[in-house]
């Protein structure tokens, strides 16, 4: 497994040494000044003083970020198995024309004629991203999950405001096994979250949703399948539960990997839904992000009289053919739309990424996609069935979907080996560990979700390498408690880490440490 380099490698900065400069910006300026036909900044805008950058040549810098890289695990290292918020692995096709300089060079102000070509790549991906999810229109503009989610709570909002309901639909209802950003979007909107147990049989319990939907409830917000990786069984009469009480259900498209191709959120009830481009369509995120969060909605009618729909609502640009110039256009946010989230249209490199790995895979390759990574999952989950000290709470029996989670909660209780000492262990072994104590319902929590693209062979490893951790800690819990060894960082003091005294946030505040000026 990938190996991680141990250098004791400074900061960029700590290499600066003045007159070191790969590049004399006082020779080229003047060059790209005339270029341009002179370059006239506002006086309010100048520098007083010149920007503290480091005076280094182009083999330093090189040489520097080649060593960080080789220090650093990616999904072209390994599996990044990551449950709820998997890496996927990025085909470089994708990569080749998402990062074209006749995409990355464009401007958002440009003229709509110039840009016909991308203009209609988005436009099919809204289309073949409503297909998808069996939703009616989508908008491109969110630039990531969270920021979906929040655009289809505010929709939600919009809806009842528009309804004149407002004042009595506060409340959203959210079960315990959601993901975190959701109750923290709903309070962002304006309303107050309601949590709903998960049953033992890990589907969110019935009696206890309709013992808290009511006239107040505004809407549902639940992943399907959920985070514990199991498809939610009563989703249609829970859409209809809603529905009798005016309430929208929305749908968090964090785990379309689990049933793309399969089922689609519209056909189950669901009104809205967000989409995590940079997981499901592999687009890039965290570091090599940004991410983007399409928000689809179903259009259904809002205000007969004044001809309102759902559609209606939704934030950004919506791309439009029109068919009397035979160009593709920006539709502007109308009267009753949430209006613009972000800047300009949305983040166009991941939608283009996206898009090449849909045209690539077409249908049923997205199908096939979404059987190998259920196919992973459930294999793993069986290798590790037996395993000392590791269970699979909830749901007993079931099949997973894309993630399973297991618990080291017997573990820790026999050894005092936790789930974080788990994943440390996996990361001594040159694997990537999977998400910790998420989601919170389960006690020492290990998510693990691998995607469509890995192997048998890397799945049987890291199964044997959780094996081994579990021998170890019944044998000798010291050494387990002692990992990492073998990357680039070790064994890390979180609370010493953490505390201000020792904690650098900025350049200045590092130095100031070095020199003693700060204790």
């Amino acid at each position: 497994m990938f190996r991680q380099a141990k250098w004791k490698e400074p900061l960029i900065l700590e290499y600066s040494s003045k007159g070191l400069t790969g590049l004399n910006l006082q020779q080229v300026e003047p060059r790209i000044v005339e270029k341009v036909g002179g370059l006239k900044i506002p006086k309010g805008m100048v520098r007083e003083k010149p920007i503290n950058l480091p005076d280094l040549p182009e083999v330093v810098v090189v040489r520097h970020y080649t060593r960080l890289s080789q220090m650093s695990y990616g999904v072209d290292n390994g599996p990044v198995p990551l449950g709820s918020c998997t890496m996927k692995y990025n085909p470089r096709l994708a990569w080749d024309i998402a990062f074209d300089n006749r995409i990355t060079a464009l401007h958002p102000l440009q003229d709509e004629r110039t840009v016909q070509g991308l203009l209609q790549m988005l436009f099919e991906l809204q289309k073949w991203l409503a297909n998808i999810t069996g939703m009616d229109v989508c908008s491109l503009h969110p630039a990531a999950g969270a920021h979906g989610e929040l655009a289809g709570v505010l929709t939600i909002r919009r809806y009842h405001e528009l309804k004149g309901n407002l004042g009595l639909k506060r409340e959203i209802v959210i079960p315990d096994s959601a993901h975190g950003t959701n109750p923290a979007s709903a309070s962002m909107a304006g309303f107050v979250t309601i949590t709903v147990a998960t049953g033992e049989d890990g589907n969110v319990d019935f009696e206890a949703l309709k013992s808290v939907v009511g006239d107040a409830t505004a809407g549902l917000m639940i992943t399907n399948p959920s985070t514990l990786g199991l498809f939610e069984e009563r989703i249609v009469e829970i859409a209809e539960l809603f529905h009798k009480h005016d309430a929208l259900l929305y749908y968090d498209g964090a785990n379309l990997n689990g049933m793309m191709g399969y089922a689609r959120p519209g056909d189950m009830g669901f009104d809205i839904a967000h989409l995590n481009i940079h997981k499901t369509f592999s687009s890039p995120h965290g570091g090599g992000g940004p991410g983007a969060g399409v928000v689809c909605v179903k259009d259904r009618v809002v205000d007969e009289k004044r001809g309102v729909r759902l559609s209606d609502l939704i934030p950004g640009f919506i791309i439009v053919y029109d068919d009397k110039t035979g160009l593709y256009k920006l539709r502007e946010p109308g009267p009753y739309s949430v209006g613009l989230i972000k800047a300009f249209f949305g983040n166009v490199i991941p939608l283009v990424w996206a898009y090449v790995y849909i045209a690539s895979l077409g249908p049923q390759g997205l199908r096939k996609a979404a059987e190998h990574a259920v196919m992973a999952t459930n294999y793993f989950a069986k290798l590790v069935e037996g395993v000392k000290g590791l269970e699979i709470p909830f749901g007993r029996g079931r099949f997973r979907k894309h993630e399973v989670v297991l618990s080291a909660s017997k573990l820790a209780e026999d050894t005092g080996v936790t789930a974080m000492e788990v994943a440390k262990g996996l990361l001594d072994a040159g694997f990537y560990a999977p998400t910790v104590y998420f989601p919170l319902i389960v006690k020492e929590a290990l998510q693990v979700e691998f995607t469509e693209a890995e192997s048998v062979e890397n799945i049987e490893r890291y199964a044997d390498r959780l094996r081994e951790i579990s021998k170890i800690a019944y044998e000798n819990p010291e050494v387990a408690k002692s990992w990492p060894s073998n990357t680039s960082v070790g064994l890390v003091d979180y609370a010493k880490g953490d505390h201000p005294k020792t904690l650098s946030p900025t350049w200045r505040v590092y130095v100031k440490r070095m020199r003693g000026e700060l204790s």
